[in-house]
């Protein structure tokens, strides 16, 4: 079982810059892919950035350029940096991974989310 806990988000103004994290309970190495969703107000959740085993990485086109995905697999933890953030980019966002490679790259795990708000 891998649980993953996103500690509290924040909230920066437009152009500024947030550092998110998310902690597993297993040795991040021994998960497959990786990634953070999120989940604009009335909106649905959606992948927008991904990090495979093999450190491949994936962006949404709305944060393709401003936002970067790691994970560091001593330290058990995956992160996203979140630069020039836009008021677009408020929202919920859950980490989540998969201890399977996926086609559609669908997660088995999330974490209870974190809350950006980004003030204009």
């Amino acid at each position: 079982q891998v649980q993953l806990v996103d500690p509290v988000g924040g909230v920066v103004q437009a152009g500024g810059s947030l550092r998110l994290f998310c902690a597993a309970s297993v040795s991040v190495a021994s998960i497959k892919h990786m990634g953070w969703s999120c989940q604009a107000p009335g909106k649905g959740r959606s992948l927008i950035a991904l990090i495979k085993d093999s450190e491949s990485t994936g962006y949404a086109d709305s944060i393709q350029g401003r936002f970067t995905i790691s994970r560091d697999n001593e330290k058990k933890t995956l992160y996203l940096q979140m630069d020039s953030l836009e008021a677009e980019d408020r929202g919920m966002y859950y980490c989540a991974a998969s201890s399977v490679r996926r086609i559609d790259y669908s997660m088995d795990y999330w974490g209870k989310g974190t809350q950006v708000n980004v003030s204009s």
